[in-house]
């Protein structure tokens, strides 16, 4: 996204790896040189091939993306500029292609034998608004080439936070499943502070692996928390008294995690009249405890409840070596003389 930001200051991370890009300044002819200067330069800073779509709308240019990565010809850039591409390209998608169509409208859609994405576009603003909605109505004008979607440069808050991973190997003993619901609380409550929000529900869930023939079970169980909070401890008190509800022996448990909604800005927690819990208290031990793992490294401090040398963690055989964040795996050349 820093790479991306080099070439234009309206930038919109839509994703962990996706954005919109303005490029209204540039004139049409240079838009595909431009892409593929952008393509070259991202691959040679950061190592990671990307394919880029260029369109009047986002959704034009989400359409003109996918054609990108499907067609070896385009060298990874496809723009639909002209009024000729744009319908050539529309007339040869199926309409549940289009970015925003579901599988609800889609079935809606074909019942009325609308199958490509022209032919959604060619449809009565009238009908589209009865069937499908405004938000409907969004997407056909966008394939018309009339924005409705600007950039956002401030995207809206999250609404929810999951942390959640498969084991490494099964686990089968709530001591471990404890370990590791307390590290998957504790790292969402890390991605809570970050985004300096403060949960008002948990969720904890646990799942067996249901792609083998063994009994298989899947159970999860929702805790209100009486005050909004982020606290590390406080979460991991929840949690653990939610799996101990669904924990049942006898099962190879696959996957486990846990799931924050309800989600308030941590400066506006309404508190209530019994609260026992020292709030101010939480927040500087959660700032200091940040600060150490900041400066010491992600887990120098953390709560025993997390187990000291878990079997269990999610192994990582196949990862790329992390050339840039590891003494240990840096590249070594020998030369044989």
């Amino acid at each position: 996204m820093t790479t991306l930001a080099q070439w234009t200051p309206d930038v919109e991370v839509y994703s962990i790896d996706e954005a919109f890009l303005h490029l209204a300044a540039l004139p049409s002819e240079a838009l595909t040189t431009y892409g593929q200067t952008m393509r070259t330069t991202i691959q040679q800073w950061t190592g990671i091939p990307v394919s880029i779509g260029i369109g009047p709308t986002k959704t034009l240019a989400k359409l003109a993306n996918r054609l990108a990565k499907r067609s070896p010809a385009a060298r990874g850039v496809v723009t639909l500029t002209t009024p000729v591409e744009v319908e050539t390209t529309l007339a040869q998608t199926p309409v549940e292609d289009i970015w925003g169509i579901g599988p609800g409208y889609t079935r809606r859609l074909k019942a009325q034998d609308i199958r490509t994405a022209l032919q959604l576009r060619n449809v009565q603003d009238r009908w589209v608004r009865q069937q499908l909605g405004v938000v409907g109505l969004r997407i056909v004008w966008e394939l018309r080439g009339i924005s409705c979607l600007p950039l956002e440069h401030c995207p809206p808050p999250k609404q929810s936070l999951m942390v959640s991973r498969s084991f490494g190997r099964p686990i089968t003993t709530l001591t471990e499943m404890r370990e590791a619901v307390a590290t998957y609380t504790t790292r969402a409550a890390e991605k809570l502070r970050r985004a300096q929000r403060a949960a008002g529900v948990l969720t904890v869930f646990v799942t067996t692996n249901r792609f083998t023939d063994e009994p298989h079970y899947a159970n999860s169980v929702t805790i209100p928390l009486p005050v909004a909070t982020q606290d590390i401890a406080e979460l991991i008190r929840y949690a653990l008294r939610g799996i101990e509800q669904i924990f049942r022996e006898s099962y190879r448990y696959k996957k486990a995690g846990g799931i924050l909604t309800e989600l308030v800005p941590a400066r506006q927690v309404q508190t209530h009249l019994f609260d026992q819990h020292n709030r101010e208290r939480s927040q500087r031990l959660m700032a200091a405890l940040d600060a150490l793992n900041t400066q010491w490294g992600a887990g120098t401090v953390r709560y025993g409840a997390m187990g000291l040398q878990p079997r269990w963690r999610m192994r990582c055989g196949r990862r790329s070596p992390r050339y840039t964040t590891r003494w240990e795996e840096l590249v070594v050349v020998r030369c044989a003389g």
